[in-house]
Parts: C-alpha cells; sequence; structure tokens
C-alpha cells in the first residue's frame, strides 16, 4: 500500500482506547495546603496506592503532569501476564532460590490481585483470560518452548501447551510462526475504561485527583515533605512516586534507574468479520519470541486489530512509526496488506538494567516503578502493596523491595545506549542467537 493511502480519513495520533475512556480533563479544582498522603501519578501505580490509602481514611491527594491516565496506563496494548521477564534458573544464578521463588510468586500475585479488582469493584473494562499465544519466529525457539513446557515450572501452575506449525490454523491464521505455546491463563483488558473505572472508585473513596499539576520538587521536612507545583506547594506526611516510564528529573534516583523506552501501537480500521474470524480464529493476546517483540490483540469488539512493537532505532514520530508496524503486521499476515491504520501512538515504558521491577521506601517517601512493558498487572499491585505501606496496612517487604535497584556508570536517564541496542537485537533476532 502506498504511504499517502495508508491512513484512514480521520486518523488519530491519540489512543485507540480514548475513543471510549479519553482521559478525565479535570477531577477538581485548586489544591489542599496539606494532605496525608500525596501521590505523583495518576496511572495504574497511583490510582491503586491511592485505593488504599484513602480507604484507610488519609486524606489523600494524586497529581499528575497531563490528564489523570494520559501515560502508558492508557497507551498499552492490553495484555496482562505473570508480568517476570527473567526465568527461574537466571533468577536463581542472580538471587538464590528462596528470593527467586518469591519473585515468580509475587509475578502470579499480580495476576491474581487485578483479577480480584476487577471482580470486587465491578471495574466494566472487558477483562477476560483469554490466554496467549506466543509464536516461534525461528524453528530453535519452538523447540526451546517445547522443552520449557515439558518441564513442570517451579512456580506457577501454568498449564501451558505446545501448538505444532500443523495445528496453527486453529489459533492463528499466518505461515510466520514455527508453531507456539498458549498460556491459558494470561488475560486481556480495556486498558482505558479499567483505568476510568479505578479512578471512579479512587474518587469515591474520598481522595483529591488534579491533573495538569506537575511535581516540580520533594523537598523533606522535620516530619514529612513538602511537594511543590505550579498550583502552590502542598504539605504531606508521606509520598508516592508513581511515575514509571515518565520519571525525570523530580527524582535524580529513580531516573539514574529507569529507562524511558518508546513502545508503538497501530490500531486498524474495521476488518470485514470472515477474515477477522480466519485469522483470529480465538481473542488470545498474542507475542513472539523475537528480543524486538510484537504484541498483538484483536480489540474487544473483534473488529480491528492493535499491533505494536518497537520498530525504530530512536524514538519517533507515530506518523512514521504507523508505516513500519503496517508492514511488520502485514509481513504476519499478508491479507491485511490494504487495510488502513485508524490510529497510531506511543507510550513510554518504564526499563530497568535488571529487566525487573521495584518499589521500596526511604523513610515516608515510597515507590514503585520499571515494568518493563509488563506493567498492567504488576504496577496495579505495587501500587496496592505501597499504599497498604504508607497507610501502615502492612509491614512485609516484598521481593521486589529485597532486590538491588541498580544503575550503570554515565547513565543519567537519557538512554543514549538504546539505539546500537536495538540494532543488536535485530540482528540476533534475524539470526536467532
Amino acid at each position: 500500500m502506498d504511504t499517502a493511502d495508508l491512513f484512514t480519513p480521520g486518523f488519530k495520533t491519540t489512543p485507540y482506547w480514548w475513543e471510549a475512556s479519553p482521559p478525565a480533563e479535570e477531577t477538581g479544582a485548586g489544591l489542599p495546603a496539606e494532605a496525608d498522603v500525596v501521590v505523583i501519578g495518576a496511572g495504574y501505580t497511583g490510582l491503586n496506592a491511592a485505593l488504599q490509602t484513602a480507604r484507610e481514611g488519609l486524606s489523600t491527594l494524586v497529581i499528575d503532569a497531563e490528564e489523570a491516565g494520559w501515560g502508558c496506563s492508557t497507551r498499552n496494548g492490553g495484555q496482562v501476564s505473570t508480568s517476570i521477564k527473567p526465568g527461574f534458573a537466571q533468577l536463581m544464578r542472580r538471587y538464590g532460590e528462596e528470593r527467586a521463588r518469591a519473585i515468580l510468586e509475587e509475578g502470579q500475585a499480580s495476576l491474581d490481585y487485578l483479577t480480584r479488582l476487577v471482580a470486587e469493584e465491578k471495574i466494566d473494562c472487558d477483562f477476560r483470560a483469554v490466554g496467549r499465544f506466543h509464536g516461534a519466529h525461528l524453528p530453535k525457539f519452538y523447540e526451546k518452548l517445547a522443552a520449557e513446557c515439558r518441564a513442570p515450572h517451579p512456580v506457577w501452575k501454568t498449564d501451558a501447551y505446545m501448538v505444532p506449525k500443523g495445528e496453527m490454523a486453529a489459533e492463528l491464521g499466518t505461515k510466520a510462526y514455527h508453531g507456539g505455546i498458549v498460556y491459558p491463563h494470561h488475560c486481556s483488558v480495556d486498558p482505558g475504561r479499567y483505568h476510568a473505572g479505578l479512578l471512579a472508585r479512587v474518587l469515591s473513596a474520598g481522595a483529591q485527583v488534579r491533573s495538569h499539576c506537575p511535581a516540580v520538587s520533594i523537598t523533606r521536612l522535620a516530619t514529612g515533605f513538602t511537594v511543590a507545583t505550579p498550583k502552590g506547594p502542598v504539605r504531606a506526611g508521606k509520598v508516592v512516586l508513581a511515575t514509571n516510564g515518565y520519571s525525570g528529573a523530580l527524582a535524580p534516583y529513580q531516573q539514574r534507574r529507569i529507562i524511558p523506552i518508546g513502545s508503538y501501537v497501530i490500531a486498524t480500521e474495521e476488518i470485514a468479520p470472515g477474515l477477522i474470524d480466519r485469522l483470529f480464529p480465538t481473542d488470545r493476546i498474542l507475542s513472539d519470541t523475537r528480543k524486538l517483540i510484537y504484541y498483538y490483540r484483536l480489540s474487544p469488539d473483534r473488529k480491528r486489530v492493535l499491533f505494536g512493537g518497537r520498530v525504530s532505532l530512536a524514538e519517533t514520530d507515530p506518523r512514521k512509526s504507523a508505516v513500519r508496524l503496517h508492514g511488520a503486521m502485514t509481513a504476519l499476515f499478508p491479507e491485511l496488506a490494504t487495510v488502513r491504520v485508524s490510529h497510531s501512538w506511543l507510550g513510554f515504558v518504564g526499563y530497568t538494567f535488571d529487566t525487573l521491577a521495584h518499589c521500596g521506601e526511604d523513610d515516608g517517601l515510597y515507590h514503585a516503578m520499571g515494568y518493563c512493558g509488563s506493567g498492567v498487572g504488576m504496577a496495579s499491585y505495587l501500587g496496592m502493596r505501597m499504599g497498604r505501606k504508607a497507610a501502615g496496612r502492612e509491614t512485609t517487604q516484598s521481593a521486589f523491595e529485597r532486590i538491588s535497584f541498580s544503575t550503570r556508570p554515565l547513565y543519567s536517564g537519557n538512554p543514549w545506549f538504546l539505539a546500537p541496542s536495538v540494532l543488536v537485537y535485530r540482528i540476533r533476532d534475524r539470526f536467532g542467537v
């Protein structure tokens, strides 16, 4: 398809999810002079923390530099897993068996928590246990997945099973994969509607939420903190940093440990039902074995394909990324070559040098971040854990508090090494090394 014909007449560079749930422009006016807890960041982490503190009767203020939910909480692909990238063997080598098990157990706990939260709070967000199909982009990776599937997982009850290439048509209408594996307990969600429902519960609990109110600085006092904003200072008993890939210079310690990486997504125009059913016979969330992973799924109404990944060496414009993502999508599904793009957007995920999330407390200053692209469940879960700690409801350390939050020499928040890293990963994906 010619680039000029790629976009629909109403093409937008905002997330598809915003069509049903646009971010809340304003949720209140003015700032209180003080609050028991100030939460910085109104995404999944911050709102889950605020839900805990507000329901414990603590005066809670949530502030965000943009609209509440403007960041990756409404820009992600709506895929929910157990959120831990390193395997058990790798975690064992790093931390020993006890801590490795504890990390993996919290990965499962994050999925369980989100499942329970949505059900108990009756949040209408198309949350479903649809399962994940993870495709092998080279034959050697099918064998690797099969070996992992045969060995019982030391912590998770995955119930995973292999799908040979000859049986792929029941899972996915592409010849590009050499089979794959299904993880039946992974889930899908409409991230915009989840955020909107969560925000409504937080406001109902009595918390105040202020959009377009960035935190400029955090000053520690003899007791508590002062959080400076363009709308005035707020005295805080405790502060929760919930900024993840948008942390910036506000918190230099976290800035040196969080790697903001743009992840790009497109949504197609509506596709004929017969073609959708042939290419996507299930409602599974989808990914593959590439280092530069593609993640994709159908929209909840089964009318569009949402396709995401990292497609450029450096950060780029959503119009340019749309061309590349469309090319990657049609390499998997040639039948979609003439299907146009209605939305293209990006969001900054927060990576870490050890590819694990981190959380903790420094005398009343709490943080949870670094979800490495798997944050829908983990951000919700660790936000809840930090909220409970700030409310005095929990003293047990998370496994993610008991591991070092490392940085690297010469890194101060600008990922100068990203372009060469992406280039190396492209080469490794091509040759399977």
